[in-house]
């Protein structure tokens, strides 16, 4: 891929979710977006890469928010709320693709697995799952916890924080 198509498709992702937020929960704005069938050749496509960017998003909030060993206080972290905490600013700064990637699940069966690969991914980070449980059993917990997360307050209580730990959340893309 050159820089030019790399710009042009992250151009179209822009367009789409700009035009997206009118009706997130609407159908995928694919042929109102100029370039869209050039620069991905579908919407499953352009789906897929929707789902990519989320996946980015939502795995930098959570890099963000379990930092590391210096950022961790004396006793145990709580992986749930850390989890949690990362999951709704994720969906928060970013509802639009969030709501769309949601609202394409039952029209695009493409997105199944890679939705359900997120659930699994929160159910291990979280450590309510061990990664060498069945994938199934696995998903079930990831499912089940993220519709706890869906029907959840936003506010979940904040950790103390080092500078260290504050400044890589800082560093979360925003866009």
């Amino acid at each position: 891929m050159s820089w030019n198509d790399f710009y042009r498709r992250r151009d179209v992702i822009d367009t789409v979710l700009t035009l997206a937020r009118r009706n997130p929960e609407g159908e995928l704005p694919f042929a109102e977006v100029p370039g869209a069938e050039l620069a991905f050749g579908s919407r499953e496509n352009l789906l897929l890469a929707l789902h990519y960017k989320w996946t980015q998003l939502l795995v930098g909030h959570l890099r963000a928010e379990l930092a590391g060993p210096e950022d961790v206080p004396e006793s145990e972290p709580d992986r749930v709320d850390a989890v949690t905490r990362a999951w709704h600013s994720a969906v928060r700064e970013h509802a639009t693709l969030h709501r769309l990637l949601d609202a394409s699940l039952d029209r695009y069966p493409e997105l199944r697995p890679l939705d359900e690969a997120e659930k699994r991914m929160l159910a291990i980070t979280t450590g309510l799952a061990d990664p060498h449980e069945p994938a199934d059993e696995v998903l079930k917990i990831g499912t089940a916890f993220v519709a706890l997360l869906n029907h959840s307050p936003s506010r979940v209580p904040a950790r103390r924080r080092n500078p260290v730990g504050h400044l890589l959340r800082m560093l979360v893309p925003a866009g």
